[in-house]
């Protein structure tokens, strides 16, 4: 199987309280070190385990290329993603923009077109925007099916995906025919939510996202990362801009209460809510 795995570089979200709002409403996220936005961690983590025998993880039984938008200091961050077992990597040169999702699902349509990947797998959302857009809009652009919120993705012996989404109330069942587009979210990582035909059932893989070793990170050097310009991939224009952010504003602290009648009556005339 081969896998293309959109990913993006982010500020900490482990620190993320340390962002300042600067008086011009823009957000100033110095001193933050750059990561890799979890849910694409998650997504990276789950292309491996479905091109792999998880009994013996290190022999890829298929190809996962991690793809960035953004300047060359994301390398960085494509060489962490080669050093976990990803094959290749391509970072798209942006030129200083910023694109909105429309234009981002533009250009990893014309890759997809190029590559031909039978799975484009991404974390649901990116940790800064939340804008949760991207994967649809590439589904539709592309007119894949798709299954978002992923939890458990089996690959099945006809080569068909049975994908478990979270929904609410429960688990919905989908089983979708490649080429087709999933997003996962934090649970795709469990130690028996993701299996290859190649890997056995009854195999359990550890909780949470595997760590390069020292000699993978060396030979994740060598391994072939390559750059395309934006404008080759899309010339559609971003029509998402920000123009300003704003803190909340503060809010008095909750007080105590005694019992019950206490409580009712300070929702009655302190707050005025019942």
């Amino acid at each position: 199987m081969k896998i293309l795995v959109p990913i993006k570089r982010v500020a900490d979200p482990d620190n993320a309280n340390k962002i300042k709002v600067s008086a011009a409403g823009q957000i100033d996220a110095s001193g933050l070190e750059p990561k890799l936005n979890p849910f694409d961690e998650y997504a990276l983590e789950a292309a491996l385990r479905l091109t792999e025998n998880g009994a013996q993880n290190k022999q890829r039984e298929g190809e996962v290329i991690v793809v960035t938008i953004g300047p060359k200091e994301t390398e960085t961050t494509l060489r962490g993603a080669l050093a976990t077992g990803a094959s290749r990597a391509i970072r798209i040169e942006a030129d200083g923009q910023d694109p909105d999702g429309g234009v981002t699902a533009e250009a990893l349509k014309a890759l997809v077109l190029a590559e031909k990947p039978d799975l484009i797998l991404l974390g649901k959302q990116a940790v800064d925007g939340d804008s949760n857009q991207v994967g649809q809009m590439l589904a539709e652009i592309l007119d894949y099916p798709m299954a978002t919120f992923a939890a458990t993705i089996e690959e099945e012996a006809a080569g068909t995906l049975l994908v478990g989404r979270e929904v609410d109330g429960g688990v919905l069942k989908l089983r979708l025919t490649p080429p087709c587009v999933i997003t996962v979210d934090l649970r795709i990582v469990a130690p028996a939510s993701v299996y290859s035909k190649h890997t056995a059932r009854t195999h359990k893989y550890q909780e949470g996202v595997r760590f390069a070793p020292l000699p993978a990170i060396m030979q994740a050097k060598k391994k072939p990362l390559d750059t395309k310009p934006l404008k080759e991939l899309t010339t559609q224009p971003s029509v998402v801009t920000y123009d300003r952010f704003e803190l909340p504003k503060a809010r008095k602290a909750g007080a105590k209460v005694k019992d019950v009648a206490e409580l009712v009556q300070k929702l009655k005339n302190d707050a005025k809510v019942i």
